[in-house]
């Protein structure tokens, strides 16, 4: 009811209250009436000497309007739906933008396409009918433009409302293109049944052949009626129309740069009004581009070609001067002097021939191409700012083709401006471009920016604000997340000990130090930033090292792993397109791919307790089903190119992801699929197997040398050589670490620095690597060994010298000598010393020794139990009790070692 309040106050329409005789027809007034709707008389009644030029202002009266509701086409499938609203001709542009925007919900446009043409019928060739419909629709469609017409269903109208229906049958989820008809109330057939005020009106667009009346056209979604008081006459709609179109040029679109929504004409076909108006929209201020469509019939081809015979001057044209007259005189049925006088307007239009672009029907042409390259020329921006425009028009093709080119040389502050706001606005397309063209992603990604990203209102809905309600209570309105409340979501997603890099303290530091640098990187409660700096001074004493200093961090804070970061973002945001072109690019593919898997699972799981609608939970369970595939095919084809090294990464220490390995993640994951897989089956039962080399009877093997030492030396064991290019346990690198320090003191005091340097960077770094409650699988990792010489950058996948490269995958780093030195050295056999450590190191035979002591333990313990015994204790009791006591023991040193889980 406010809004009809509204509209009534605001809109008028206007009703004629002085008859005023047509010089053809007495009994008319010029206002198209006839004297009997008159409330001032007959004929008779007008007195001689009176004006009789008649004009709306002085008239007509101003009454509020009474024709405004929803129109509901009949005759077809399903009836289609439209707003419509009975207007006076001077009603201000400013009322009628609020009217679209506010009353009638419509975002304003990134573009406005203004369609001139013929207002009676005419034929297209039916290629050409079908180019200019679909390039005119794909340029509405891609770029969020609205398209005015003159609303009826003839004429050029009646092409473009072909074009829209179409459009009806494949729109997408985003809507129906906005097409906004402005027509004369005055010719409107049964324009009565419009009257009422917030009122559907089933209307049936049949036009009447014996009528001078129009129907309006079905496929339209917004009709503006002008009313200035006349019946039957065009020509009020085209200054209303006109103000209208100069008022939305002004308004500001949502680029970085807020630049004016751009408006284009397109003219098809069109008669002498048509040429009058391409003159006022090229000579106006600012101007408006043309597209002028050859081929489409009278004032488009003679615009045509005159433009045409006129690129190297006005010259040109004088020679078929008479040729252009005489084609206007035959066309419009005009007089001579008449087309004279419409020559003259042509020729002024094509003085502006930088502004008019001819659209000509040849092999790979489209409209919707012409129409936006011609916007981006007419506008004379810069090339940062034809960048901003197709980005928020969404045409990748247009800034491939006409932005970027040869001649600019492209700053990297310009390129990361359109970089956020591709991301921002989740133009994949974009995206691939700007790194195409040389963005730097570490450059690019700073704190400020991936707090900018994960508090953007654009985008799709996602839970992200759900998950951050449990892990921060009594959160305002207006709170703005950073990066530590992230790390903090995503812990609460990876479960378990996983502890994300934005909680660590290494990062609080730099997070402070670049806070006190750009205070205005958030607007929350300060208290966060005291406690992190009382945290800090306490800290700063105790482990100068813990930190970097305040140099390094103002100096310029670069993540390590970018697409890593990004790819996070996306996830939990929801953009999945985006997460896939993040995991397309970077490092660690598989395990980006399980982090993405356990966030969408997570995720799902967190929208079922929070009781959201089903299709979230499917959704974000099918996004993990993506992931969880793209993990197993890019294992698959690890392994079938390079089996051990395919191994390496599976137990690779992946320091980005909380020190875990891709067999880890895959288990908290629960992916089966990649579990089972051949590579992982094979690392498992090396890993099993330890340094053993048997094929058959394993087991017997290995209890029968648990119960006779000497049998030890008659197994098979692995070379020196083949044991240190296996993946290891913890235990077992840090048992070779000590060999290792037994035969060189240097590489002893290296390794030693190494260690030191790993636990100072990250003091909570915790004792274990992975938890103790999950499957034995996950307690195999390479720890990366770091090369002081190039500051502890460098990682490597095992125990020797191998280098690794930015895809995870190691080189061994061995010169032609060694390799053969290596290869023939598989057949050496180890010493004895080697074949006991190796064989008592081994799973299987820590398995079978504990199996058998239990074994032997049960029977004592059976019997102490069920046999009297003397009262001295003796030996089976005492054993008894020593290794329940150990068994404690070993119990208490798993937890105490294990890392620390959060409880719920």
């Amino acid at each position: 009811m406010a809004g009809s309040r509204w509209v009534e106050t605001v809109f008028n329409k206007r009703e004629c209250i002085k008859f005023i005789p047509s010089s053809k027809d007495n009994a008319r007034c010029c206002c198209g009436q006839l004297w009997q709707f008159h409330r001032d008389g007959s004929p008779a009644t007008l007195r001689h000497g009176e004006d009789l030029h008649w004009s709306p202002s002085r008239h007509t009266h101003l009454l509020p309007t009474d024709a405004y509701g929803t129109l509901e086409f009949q005759g077809g499938a399903h009836p289609t739906k439209a707003q419509y609203l009975r207007l006076s001709h001077d009603t201000r542009p400013e009322h009628i933008l609020q009217l679209l925007t506010g009353e009638w919900g419509l975002d304003l446009p990134k573009l406005l396409i203004t369609v001139q043409g013929g207002k009676t019928n005419f034929d297209l060739q039916p290629k050409l009918k079908k180019v200019i419909r679909k390039g005119l629709l794909k340029a509405a469609k891609t770029t969020g433009a609205w398209v005015f017409t003159a609303g009826t269903n003839t004429g050029v109208t009646r092409h473009v409302g072909e074009a829209l229906v179409t459009e009806s049958a494949i729109r997408e989820r985003s809507g129906r293109v906005v097409s906004v008809g402005v027509a004369p109330w005055g010719v409107i057939e049964k324009r009565q049944d419009l009257i009422g005020r917030n009122k559907d009106v089933p209307y049936h667009p049949m036009n009447s052949p014996k009528s001078k009346f129009v129907a309006l056209n079905k496929h339209h979604t917004y009709f503006l009626l002008v009313d200035n008081g006349t019946v039957g006459k065009y020509g009020p709609e085209l200054i209303l129309r006109r103000k209208l179109e100069n008022y939305i040029s002004k308004q500001r679109i949502e680029t970085r740069g807020g630049l004016a929504t751009p408006v284009v004409c397109v003219v098809i076909e069109g008669g002498p009004q048509t040429i009058r108006q391409v003159l006022e929209y090229v000579t106006d201020s600012p101007p408006v581009p043309v597209i002028v469509c050859d081929g489409t019939g009278r004032a488009a081809d003679i615009l045509a070609f005159v433009h045409k015979y006129t690129c190297s001057g006005l010259n040109m044209i004088e020679g078929n001067r008479e040729t252009v007259i005489l084609a206007l005189e035959r066309v419009f049925d005009l007089r001579t002097s008449q087309a004279e006088k419409l020559f003259a307007e042509v020729l002024q239009c094509v003085r502006k021939r930088d502004l008019i672009t001819v659209f000509r029907l040849k092999e790979g042409s489209e409209l919707d191409q012409s129409i936006l390259s011609a916007l981006l020329h007419a506008q004379r921006l810069n090339p940062p700012e034809q960048l901003s425009l197709a980005l928020t028009w969404n045409r990748v093709d247009i800034a491939r083709s006409h932005v970027f080119s040869e001649e600019v040389e492209w700053s990297q502050s310009s390129l990361e401006q359109a970089m956020m706001d591709a991301l921002v606005n989740d133009r994949i397309e974009f995206v691939k471009l700007l790194l195409e063209q040389g963005v730097i992603m570490n450059k690019f990604l700073t704190i400020q920016r991936l707090e900018e990203l994960y508090n953007s209102k654009s985008g799709p809905s996602n839970t992200l604000r759900y998950i951050m309600r449990d892990v921060k209570k009594n959160i305002p309105r207006d709170y703005r997340y950073t990066v530590i409340d992230i790390g903090l979501v995503i812990n609460k997603l990876m479960g378990g000990a996983y502890r994300a890099y934005y909680t660590r303290k290494k990062f609080r530091t730099v997070y402070e130090n670049t806070l006190m640098k750009s205070p205005r990187l958030h607007r929350n409660n300060s208290s966060i930033f005291h406690a992190s700096k009382n945290l800090l001074q306490k800290n700063a004493n105790n482990s100068p090292r813990s930190y970097i200093s305040q140099e390094e961090a103002r100096s310029g804070f670069e993540f390590d792993y970018p697409f890593s970061e990004l790819l996070v973002w996306a996830v939990l945001t929801k953009r999945q397109g985006m997460a896939m072109l993040m995991w397309q690019h970077g490092e660690e593919a598989i395990a980006k791919a399980l982090v993405a898997a356990k966030l969408y699972k997570a995720l799902a799981h967190e929208a079922a307790d929070d009781d959201l609608e089903t299709e979230v939970y499917e959704e974000l369970k099918g996004y993990a089903k993506e992931f969880e595939t793209l993990a197993l095919d890019v294992m698959d084809y690890c392994y079938r190119q390079d089996d051990d090294r395919a191994q390496q990464l599976l137990t690779y220490e992946l320091r980005n992801w909380s020190k875990q390995t891709c067999l880890s993640l895959a288990v908290a994951v629960n992916h089966r699929a990649l579990l089972s897989h051949t590579c992982c089956q094979i690392l498992l039962a090396d890993l099993w197997l330890g340094g053993l080399r048997t094929r058959k009877n394993t087991n017997v093997k290995v209890m029968l040398s648990v119960l006779f030492s000497p049998l030890i030396l008659l197994l098979g064991f692995r070379s020196r050589e083949e044991l240190k290019t296996m993946p290891q346990t913890r235990e077992e690198h840090q048992d070779d670490d000590l060999e290792r320090s037994s035969d060189s003191e240097t590489d002893s005091e290296s390794d030693e620095e190494n260690i030191d340097m790993r636990n100072d960077h990250d003091p909570e770094a915790p004792l274990c690597q992975t938890n103790s409650s999950t499957a034995l699988a996950t307690n195999f990792l390479i720890p990366p060994t770091q090369d002081t010489a190039t500051g502890g950058d460098n990682t490597s996948l095992s125990a020797p010298t191998p280098t690794l490269r930015h895809n995870g995958v190691t080189t061994p780093n061995l010169s032609p000598l060694e390799t053969s030195a290596f290869i023939n050295n598989r057949s050496k056999q180890l010493p004895a010393r080697l074949k006991l450590y190796e064989f008592y190191n081994a799973p299987i035979t820590k398995f079978w020794a504990h199996s058998i002591a239990y074994a032997f333990f049960l029977s004592l313990y059976t019997y102490v139990v069920l046999v009297k015994l003397p009262k001295q204790p003796a030996w089976m009791e005492w054993y008894a009790v020593a290794y329940i006591s150990t068994l404690i023991l070993e119990k208490l040193r798993e937890i105490i070692s294990a890392e620390p889980v959060e409880l719920k």
